[in-house]
């Protein structure tokens, strides 16, 4: 299914899913069969998440009744990719537990509880320069600021959404209140190094980082290459540059801080022109939120010193802020007993990775569950996740729902 998956990309010879591409609706497909096959029923939300349904498979003994109604366990990850990315990253999180759900089956496993897989739209932050979009619409926390962040084509999300659904868009509801809800699970490769230092083949999470990005813009003042002198130039490069090396500086001397400038753009770039204007993303995480929101502030100083004493203007936007999260200790003692039946130990991991989980963590208690990376890689073609170790993730989720079934039946 994996390999199956991976050949969906809008671009040839490397794999590329982002938000809204035709791309995206041919993984929701495909998957979405995958989970009809499983038994479940599935639907598409308005920006374009995936969502397969398992009701209950225990009678209501009193339907009428609210409280009583079968509660909710979310599991699944995200579908979309980074540009030229691994096969693993996100699918993972997604088809694992449609194949739990079929052994359960085949087993005459009965759920007392329903089962959402959820393959959210987007996580990776490619088109627009800000990350979590489908989880932020599952949970009702869809912004106008968000909405209104344009692609490279200068497209909005809004109109991007409206050409989706064929009318004006509105930010939807959440999808699910706290208290309908048992909690949130999700798998993820673990795109680092723990796992395979400790000769495991899974562990679970126990935090994961908070992360804030920016979209940055230095203004300055074009000109001829070889007749502006340059105690004349206001030169945008030469101060995003500065700016860059700065904030390497601050995440090198912070501990625990790091700092990414993944997107560089310098407009009409010509050889022969001073920059007029440079464009720039900016990835800021820490697993505190107070240490992060003080670098966010010495970022800010630094960007506004530079553009001072070089005549430059500078904007600095957010376009995304998300809390470090710490996974929920009932879900996580369950998920790592089903670890030590399976595996025989369980060590608890930190996550540097933002995932959809830090945004659900605001309707549900989350849990994550990582699976051991090949040289800790992903976000690259060469991410490799073994056979041997899937098939250990895959038998810890059966053994966490059939354990989570025992105590709610």
């Amino acid at each position: 299914m994996i390999d199956e998956l991976a050949q969906v990309s809008e671009e040839s010879g490397r794999l590329t899913r982002t938000f809204l591409s035709p791309a995206m609706e041919r993984a929701a497909a495909l998957v979405g069969g995958w989970m009809r096959e499983a038994g479940m029923e599935t639907r598409e939300d308005s920006v374009g998440n995936l969502i397969g349904l398992l009701k209950s498979q225990t009678p209501d003994a009193r339907p009428g009744t609210p409280e009583l109604r079968p509660k909710t366990l979310i599991v699944g990850s995200h579908l979309d990719t980074v540009r030229n990315a691994g096969r693993f990253d996100g699918s993972v999180g997604v088809l694992l537990p449609i194949v739990a759900l079929r052994v359960l089956a085949s087993r005459g496993v009965k759920l007392p509880f329903n089962v959402e897989v959820v393959g959210f739209s987007e996580e990776e932050g490619v088109r627009f320069a800000s990350g979590d979009i489908g989880s932020e619409a599952f949970c009702g926390r869809l912004t106008e600021a968000t909405l209104a962040l344009r692609d490279s084509n200068g497209v909005t999300m809004r109109e991007a959404l409206e050409t989706r659904n064929g009318r004006p868009f509105a930010p939807p509801a959440t999808a699910h209140h706290r208290g309908e809800l048992l909690g949130y699970v999700e798998t993820h490769i673990e795109q680092g190094p723990m796992l395979e230092a400790a000769g495991l083949a899974v562990g679970v999470v126990s935090a994961i980082v908070g992360q804030s990005r920016f979209q940055i813009v230095w203004r300055g003042k074009a000109g001829h290459a070889g007749t502006t002198p340059m105690r004349l130039r206001r030169d945008a490069l030469s101060g995003a540059a500065e700016f860059a090396i700065a904030v390497e500086r601050l995440a090198r001397k912070t501990r625990g801080l790091v700092a990414t400038i993944g997107v560089f753009d310098v407009l009409g770039g010509a050889s022969n022109v001073i920059p007029g204007e440079v464009r720039h993303t900016l990835d800021i995480r820490h697993a505190a939120d107070d240490v992060r929101k003080e670098a966010v502030a010495k970022v800010r100083a630094i960007a506004a010193a530079i553009a001072a004493r070089r005549s430059l203007r500078c904007v600095v936007k957010p376009t995304q802020d998300d809390r470090a999260v710490s996974c929920s200790p009932e879900l996580t003692a369950q998920l790592a007993e089903s670890v030590r039946r399976v595996q025989g130990r369980s060590i608890e991991v930190p996550s540097g990775a933002g995932h959809d989980g830090v945004t659900v963590s605001r309707i549900a208690p989350v849990a994550m569950l990582f699976v051991r990376s090949r040289d800790g890689l992903s976000h690259h073609p060469d991410e490799f996740t073994s056979h041997h170790d899937l098939g250990v993730a895959l038998r810890v989720m059966i053994d966490f729902l059939t354990g989570l079934a025992q105590r709610h039946s």
